[in-house]
């Protein structure tokens, strides 16, 4: 299995595509970097303009700051760069025509497929890793720390800079977790194909189509959004949520719904599981023509 999956890693890291997600990723951060380092402190101003009796340690724009601003943009995007290397697995080895050659080994079609979705889910891994670099470590080096301020729709969060590290570390686990989830998807399609372009199209019609579902309030499509894996991939924010006192003011170390948190990581796991057991139990019944 180790040596299997050694072979799918080179194969992915071989590929010119492979390297467009990590490119877009740095050029997206840093475009907005230089935008918010030039002209940020002027939309901060005015968002503070009714704020001024809170008190924040440290500069409002910060790293941390920029960090969350990163992710709220980026991670909705994500799924496409994810989508381009998982809906790939099979299809790709079916469009050169080396599926067959590659059954020819003395592995089982359920080692092979296993092999396959690690390194995708690898590959999805390194990207977050390459994400947290740019949108957290780097922001941190141009922006420096400071107090977390998030708007939420209905009030404010001030989380003191003592108590935010460990929350971006809880997001980023859960994002792996959500884009392995898009990577199955991926993955799943990838079997139907022969080419590339089908999974691709197809995930992000998926993600789409659960996404309109999940936010329609409408009481019979209510009962089906817990089920939709569309519905807990924003669940990261939930560590930038903390519990308050009786004054108001956040605790320290807490999560206002850890619960939430839980469930949907859970619904997740249930997802990559199912898809993949359904990827490997089809996979092993197909007829291999190419």
């Amino acid at each position: 299995m180790w040596k299997l999956l050694q072979i799918e890693l080179y194969k992915i890291f071989r590929r010119p595509r492979t390297y467009i997600a990590f490119g877009t990723i740095a050029a997206l951060i840093i475009i907005l970097q230089v935008g918010l380092k030039l002209d940020g402190q002027e939309y901060l101003d005015f968002m503070l303009n009714s704020l001024s009796k809170f008190d924040v340690s440290g500069t409002v724009l910060n790293g941390y700051m920029v960090c969350y601003v990163t992710l709220q943009m980026l991670l909705i995007n994500v799924p496409l760069l994810v989508t381009l290397i998982a809906g790939d697995m099979i299809s790709g080895e079916a469009n050169m025509g080396t599926l067959r050659f590659m059954l020819g080994k003395p592995y089982s079609r359920s080692q092979i497929l296993i092999a396959k979705f690690l390194a995708a889910s690898i590959y999805t891994f390194l990207l977050l890793i390459w994400l947290a670099i740019f949108a957290l470590l780097l922001n941190l080096v141009i922006f420096g720390t400071g107090d977390l301020m998030i708007f939420k729709s209905s009030y404010l969060v001030i989380i003191n800079h003592d108590d935010i590290f460990w929350r971006y570390m809880g997001a980023f686990c859960f994002a792996f977790l959500s884009m392995t989830t898009v990577a199955a998807v991926g993955f799943l399609l990838s079997i139907f194909a022969e080419n590339s372009i089908g999974p691709i199209v197809g995930t992000m019609s998926v993600i789409i189509f659960f996404t309109v579902i999940s936010t329609l309030n409408i009481p019979m499509y209510n009962v089906i959004k817990p089920f939709l894996f569309v519905t807990h991939m924003n669940v990261w924010k939930e560590f930038f949520d903390q519990k308050a006192d009786a004054h108001n003011v956040g605790i320290p170390g807490t999560l206002q719904n850890p619960q939430r948190i839980i469930n949907s990581a859970l619904v997740l796991l249930a997802h990559i599981v199912g898809l993949v057991s359904l990827a490997v139990y089809i996979f092993k019944k197909k007829d291999i023509l190419s």
